[in-house]
């Protein structure tokens, strides 16, 4: 896995009681919870920074890094990228406005207003 990759949410979320969740834009009350893993990677997920800043800044959350934090980030970005959650990509990417927050921070009608504009397709 390249690491100087920049990696991208392409889903909406939520960030509720400690959690991260995703989100239906046409349906916030239905959220989809995350495990707590996962919620971490999507919630960082800013297209602003590579796969290696997100190893080394979660590395700081530590007193003693776990011997196996850069298997199992792969492991979750792998299977963020499976379930259509997540992207990489060689370059910096600026998220659209419906990306960019949690649902909770969003005016979910101008949102769903440039999710059209836009032909946005969640997967």
């Amino acid at each position: 896995m390249n690491k100087d990759q920049y990696f991208f949410r392409c889903v909406i979320f939520t960030r509720n009681n400690n959690s991260v969740a995703i989100a239906d834009i046409y349906n916030p009350s239905q959220i989809s919870e995350l495990e707590p893993w996962f919620g971490t990677v999507i919630s960082l997920a800013d297209g602003q920074h590579t796969l290696h800043e997100l190893i080394d800044y979660l590395s700081t959350q530590y007193d003693e890094i776990p011997s196996n934090l850069e298997q199992t980030l792969e492991s979750v970005i792998e299977r963020l990228i499976e379930g259509k959650m997540l992207l990489l990509n060689e370059n910096k990417v600026e998220l659209p406005y419906y990306l960019a927050r949690p649902i909770e921070e969003l005016d979910v009608e101008k949102a769903k207003c440039l999710i059209q504009e836009d032909g946005y397709v969640f997967h």
